[in-house]
């Protein structure tokens, strides 16, 4: 059904899941609904992507700007969240799913902090699906976070300046050692990244769909690595010498080793 060819999957897909109020009111119900609905669609993408051999998955679930929202919901979005990674992590555990948090960890629930912080640590020898949820997370915070800490390594004489390249700096984001993401999809008609890991999209092929996150189902998953697969990734280079050159290997992201959340990976 679908004519995918499984040795240029994508290894590192990242999807923000958008959607789950607006589908909630299409059917006159609370905006919580709408969220409680959205976690049988994560429970699908992520098992489709341990199925095909995609290693990387992230998923966006609460930014920085999500404060903002009406402070019922939020918390009972954190209250979902404990409650789905509790119900989860034994499945992760028995389909060697790495699960790891993304993001800053001041302000998070400490029964939500417990639970990642058990998650992250039962799941740590796992790597067959490497599952990474953003949570309490920004792309511009990510970055300023890793300038604070680079300027910290360069004070104390552990960096030096004239060495800094885009691959050392990449070890001082939350995302050290992942490969950049190669596909993000975005569900629920907004066409914007919306602060979501904006160093590491560089080169991503970025998908929108209309279609609400709940209803968001494996089918409209392949069809966007069916799109992925349909264009062409030329990373500065002409079409011609895509066609002619051999898998270029310097390609943002392409050497990088699966996440070992090494000394630069602090919260």
């Amino acid at each position: 059904m679908y004519d995918l060819d499984m040795k240029r999957l994508p290894r590192h897909v990242a999807i923000i899941m958008d959607g789950n109020g607006r589908w909630a009111r299409q059917k006159l119900r609370t905006r919580i609904f709408g969220h409680e609905k959205g976690v049988g669609a994560v429970r699908k993408i992520v098992s489709r992507c341990r199925e095909i051999g995609i290693p990387y998955l992230t998923l966006y679930a609460f930014s920085k700007e999500n404060w903002n929202r009406p402070a019922r919901e939020v918390k009972a979005l954190w209250s979902l969240l404990e409650r789905f990674l509790k119900a989860e992590l034994p499945e992760m555990i028995e389909k060697q799913i790495r699960f790891l948090h993304l993001g800053d960890v001041e302000g998070i629930p400490a029964s939500v902090l417990q639970i990642l912080r058990q998650a992250e640590e039962q799941t740590a020898g796992f790597g067959r699906l490497v599952l990474s949820l953003a949570l309490n997370y920004g792309g511009r915070q990510e970055i300023l976070r890793a300038v604070q800490l680079l300027a910290e390594d360069v004070r104390n004489g552990r960096a030096i300046p004239s060495d800094l390249s885009g691959d050392v700096f990449s070890r001082y984001l939350y995302t050290e050692g992942y490969p950049d993401p190669d596909l993000v999809i975005r569900t629920g008609g907004e066409i914007r990244v919306s602060n979501f890991l904006l160093w590491q999209i560089a080169y991503a092929e970025l998908y929108f769909t209309e279609i609400l996150w709940p209803d968001f189902a494996e089918s409209d998953f392949m069809e966007a690595l069916v799109e992925f697969q349909n264009r062409e990734r030329r990373f500065g280079r002409t079409g011609e010498q895509v066609k002619s050159a051999v898998p270029d290997r310097s390609a943002p992201g392409a050497g990088a080793s699966r996440a070992t959340r090494g000394s630069r990976a602090r919260s």
